[in-house]
């Protein structure tokens, strides 16, 4: 540790502690360097080191050390208060209210002592003269833990009447306080409403909207406006995820968790923080944190997940069962505690009510990854309608489920296969007559799908001993079929041969009717569409695979010329002309003719829907969606996939239903509808893990969710998104470019929230992948943002290096303009370097030369035009390095100098942009500005003046609405009253 020597010293690491992340580390820094203040022998040193000491230990999970640091404090203010300066003062009365809230979260505090506290407070904020708006807000939170409640309303209003002032909670940490109390209350839309302005940005503090988004949580659910809690999950997880200090917070994250049917995230949320099991420096966060780790494991114990290996305190390992046992056990020792000081019952009820709380929402969908707990799937489908005489309780009887089955079946609904199933159960020990087997076996051999060959030959076996021939050819053109989904097309085609010529000859002899006709018909020409797609696998030459396609294209039109005119009401025939169709329009795509084939699933879709059968039109609407899309038809594709999911309905497998979903998020993705496009994306997620295809498309619908999400500018919920995406995509599944654009989104949302450092590790990660590729675009504007990244972080030396290899990037690129801005930075970057403005000029200087040299040779003029304004802007911000560049202790000759040089610059930048015409008026007028603020310095009043004037006739034509215009009139304005005052001094 580097020993400090003087009072600057010390405030630069105190600084320095204070930027480091919560926790015991920062918390003996602070320790270290009090020692360190009390040998410089200078009282206010060790005053701020004190009240340095004081605020990480608030910060931390170790509040129970606060005391002795302000008891120290206090005496010295009460022995010396000269001693302490302006802002010392203000903070020593500022943390009497961090002393009343931590004595009341100190169950071994004598309630007492805190009433005698609260007095204390009382009694030196009068003397101050301060409001008592603090020490009602204070009053308020110890009548409101006790359970108090007429003293805390009374507390409550007295608070809200008195004045605000210095010694007042901010906005956003008042306003949390105030919507608690009216959660507690039971009003969770008056809650809502009080924590509006801090939701939405208006206030905000240092762990505001932290704690109020988690706050909101259990509200919103129990108003059941889903959406906006998991936005506020998101978004505050991502938040508070970091911060020590936020146990009670993270741990109403967990609860929300735990009722929203999100259990297996909220034991990753657990594994997060196995510290907040153990960490008693802060007893009412930990009562908050036991309760709910209760509150899970029960959940998770009702569940049948009781003896599942759960995250919980180090040391051992733990059941659900058993840690639902000791985290209930834990929580109500301590409301025991706390009740025993407070002399109620009010804390141990509100933890036994929170323990018990029921799940508010089935499974709320939030977008991340989570494993699914071997919770049962949803059903993708109703249970089939039950006979009438199960609705009374009594046992159906066979006949009545074979009736049930066979409407069914007749009307092709979804579940007849199910219902065929509870016939076969019921029929176990019954003597059925042939053709009740034969039904039986045929519908079990549908359930088996290419496995059922076998017991579709027996089902024709039955058919035939029932005397129905007609259904035994049927029912072996279905076991042919089936032998053909097996891969076994050549044996499948050689075994329909002879179904298909018998049933056509028992037709001719009125032996058997159009239905079981069409059945071996469509048979067939469903075996030999196999053999077309089989043929395309393999690559068949080309004459092989016309003669394969026009034998199928033959017996689907056989199909359709058997069953046109016979449809009427009859939705299996009815269900055969619309898949005749949509077998042609499979012939379509294999021949190349897209537009015919779009117009073929659609009449097919159309068809079905007609014919009462939605559910069959999903797979040909979802077809055509995909062909809009390669015909550039946006519109239709959305129709396409709006439809499918309509029509699909509840029958849609999880599988299905994410597939679309997924379809549509892109579509709407790409036509710039962000906002319902995250709605699919995130529908798609959800059902692609129900499906156990989370690794797969389900990760790709985060990914896309997350792009979604960053598009309306949600950071925090993107992020969290995102960051869940990362572990599941691969490079074989997903391909290098998803995860290069994952973690550049990742970074552009780091960024956005301040994360810089960890910004630029992102952007580096994805440069690094991008490197690799044959086109470095992508590594070089990655490189740029990364540079950027850094020298935010406050990373100079890292940042020029990364500015100069984009640089190196984009000469071999050919770009001009991100070589010039890759200079600009690296410019600024050296000039905030020791001795480092001549490489600052230098470099300035390049990107002039580089940008004046292409411009010479643009081919075109477009590009003339956005090299001059990028050859302005260089100009313009070379004379602001310029104006800078001079030391402030540096002689006034040597900043004169630097002011001409400047002036130069910017006159120039202002020639550039005047070659541009109105296109550039605003850059322009900003450049004229500059221009006279340095002509002002240069004491030449009439020609700023003039400058200014310029700038106000530029805008004489503009409208009265127009920001830009009216900012620069202003700042002109200002200008001028500057040059009149300054006219009679020395210079301006």
């Amino acid at each position: 540790m580097t020993e400090i020597t003087d009072f600057d010293a010390l405030r630069r690491a105190m600084a320095e502690n204070s930027g480091q992340p919560e926790g015991p580390a920062r918390n003996a820094r602070a320790e270290q360097l009090l020692a360190q203040a009390e040998k410089l022998n200078v009282p206010l040193a060790v005053i701020e080191a004190l009240g340095h000491q004081l605020k990480v230990y608030n910060y931390s999970s170790e509040k129970d050390k606060m005391f002795v640091p302000f008891a120290r404090l206090l005496r010295m203010w009460d022995e010396h208060p000269g001693e302490f300066d302006e802002y010392e003062t203000h903070s020593l009365h500022w943390v009497f209210k961090w002393m009343s809230a931590g004595m009341l979260d100190q169950p071994h505090v004598p309630l007492a002592a805190v009433e005698k506290w609260l007095g204390e407070m009382e009694h030196r904020y009068r003397l101050a003269g301060h409001s008592e708006r603090a020490v009602r807000s204070a009053e308020f939170s110890v009548a409101a833990h006790i359970g108090d409640l007429e003293r805390a309303e009374r507390a409550y209003a007295a608070w809200l009447a008195a004045d605000r002032d210095g010694m007042a909670d901010c906005h956003a940490c008042e306003l949390h306080g105030q919507g608690s109390w009216q959660v507690e209350r039971g009003r969770d839309a008056e809650a809502l409403r009080l924590w509006t302005p801090v939701l939405d940005g208006e206030f905000a503090c240092a762990h505001e909207p932290h704690s109020v988004l988690a706050s909101s949580l259990t509200p919103l659910l129990r108003l059941g406006r889903l959406d906006e809690a998991r936005a506020h999950h998101l978004r505050g997880f991502w938040l508070v995820r970091a911060m020590e200090s936020m146990r009670g917070a993270y741990a109403d994250h967990v609860e929300f968790c735990a009722l929203s049917g999100n259990e297996a995230r909220a034991l990753e949320l657990l594994a997060e923080r196995p510290a907040y099991f153990t960490d008693t420096g802060h007893p009412r966060s930990r009562l908050d944190f036991m309760s709910v780790a209760a509150l899970l494991m029960d959940r998770l114990t009702e569940l049948g997940l009781g003896e599942r290996q759960v995250p919980g305190p180090a040391g051992r390992t733990w059941t659900a069962r058993e840690l639902a046992a000791h985290a209930r056990e834990e929580a109500l020792a301590l409301a025991a505690r706390f009740d025993l000081r407070n002399g109620t019952a009010h804390v141990g009820e509100r933890a036994r009510a929170r323990m018990e709380q029921r799940p508010l929402v089935d499974r709320l969908a939030l977008g991340v990854r989570s494993d699914r707990l071997g919770r049962p799937t949803r059903p993708a489908a109703p249970a089939p309608v039950t006979p009438t005489s199960a609705a009374t309780g009594e046992q159906p009887d066979l006949a009545a489920l074979l009736a049930e089955a066979r409407q069914l079946s007749d009307s092709l609904r979804p579940n007849a296969v199910e219902a065929w199933a509870a016939v076969a159960v019921a029929a176990r020990a019954a003597d059925l007559d042939a053709r009740d087997r034969a039904e039986i076996a045929d519908h079990e051999a549908m359930d088996l799908g290419s496995g059922g060959a076998e017991l579709f030959e027996r089902a024709a076996e039955l058919y035939a001993e029932a005397g129905d021939p007609g259904e035994a050819l049927a029912a072996r053109a279905r076991a042919a079929y089936v032998r053909a989904l097996a891969g076994h097309v050549d044996e499948a085609v050689e075994a329909v041969a002879g179904p298909y010529d018998e049933v056509l000859a028992l037709y001719a002899e009125d032996g058997t009717g159009v239905g079981q006709t069409a059945s071996v018909l469509m048979g067939r020409a469903r075996i030999l569409m196999r053999r077309v797609h089989e043929a395309d696998d393999r690559a068949a030459d080309g004459a092989s695979r016309a003669t394969v396609a026009a034998e199928a294209e033959a017996a689907v039109r056989e199909v359709l010329a058997l069953v046109e005119g016979h449809t009427g009401d009859d939705v299996r025939l009815a269900s055969r002309a619309a898949e005749g169709r949509a077998m042609l329009g499979e012939l379509a795509v294999h021949h190349g003719d897209v537009e015919k084939a779009a117009g073929l699933f659609a009449r097919a879709a159309t068809a079905y829907v007609d014919a009462g059968l939605p559910w069959f039109a999903v797979e040909y609407e979802a077809r055509l969606a995909g062909l809009a899309q390669h015909l550039g038809d946006t519109t239709e594709a959305e129709r396409a996939l709006r439809a499918a999911l309509e029509h699909g309905g509840p029958h849609l497998e999880a599988t299905g239903r994410a597939q679309l979903h997924l379809q549509l998020a892109e579509v709407l993705g790409g036509r710039g509808q962000s906002e319902e496009a995250a709605e699919h994306a995130l529908d798609a997620a959800h059902w692609a893990d129900e499906a156990g295809e989370g690794p797969t498309f389900g990760v790709w619908a985060r990914h896309l969710l997350g792009g979604f999400l960053l598009r309306q500018g949600r950071w925090a919920e993107a992020a969290e998104v995102l960051e869940s995406a990362l572990p599941e995509l691969s490079a074989e599944t997903h391909g290098d470019g998803a995860i290069v654009q994952t973690k550049w989104w990742l970074g552009d949302c780091l960024s956005e929230l301040g994360e810089h450092r960890a910004s630029a590790e992102r952007r580096l990660q994805a440069a690094e992948i991008a490197r690799h590729w044959p086109e470095q675009h992508d590594h070089a504007t990655l490189a740029h943002l990364a540079a950027e990244s850094l020298g935010h972080a406050g990373m100079p030396a890292e940042a020029e290096q990364a500015y100069a290899r984009a640089g190196e990037l984009w000469r071999s690129l050919g770009n001009v303009h991100g070589l010039v801005r890759s200079l600009r930075a690296r410019a600024w970057l050296a000039l905030r370097t020791d001795d480092g403005a001549q490489a600052a000029r230098e470099l300035m200087a390049a990107a002039v030369q580089e940008c004046a040299g292409a411009l010479s040779t643009a081919a075109d003029e477009e590009s003339r035009h956005r090299l001059t304004a990028e050859l302005g802007d260089t100009h313009r911000q070379f004379g602001d390095l310029l104006a800078r560049s001079s030391a402030e202790d540096a002689e006034d000759g040597s900043i004169r100098a630097a002011f001409e040089e400047a002036l130069t610059e910017v006159e120039e930048a202002i020639s550039v942009f005047a070659s541009l015409g109105a296109d550039a008026r605003h850059a322009r007028t900003g450049a004229e500005l500059a221009a006279g603020w340095l002509a002002a310095d240069l004491g030449r009043c009439a020609e700023a003046a003039a400058r200014a004037r310029a700038v106000l006739e530029a805008y004489a034509d503009a409208a009265e609405d127009d920001e830009g215009a009216g900012e620069r009139q202003a700042e002109a304005e200002q200008m001028l009253r500057v040059v009149r005052e300054g006219g009679e001094q020395e210079g301006c």
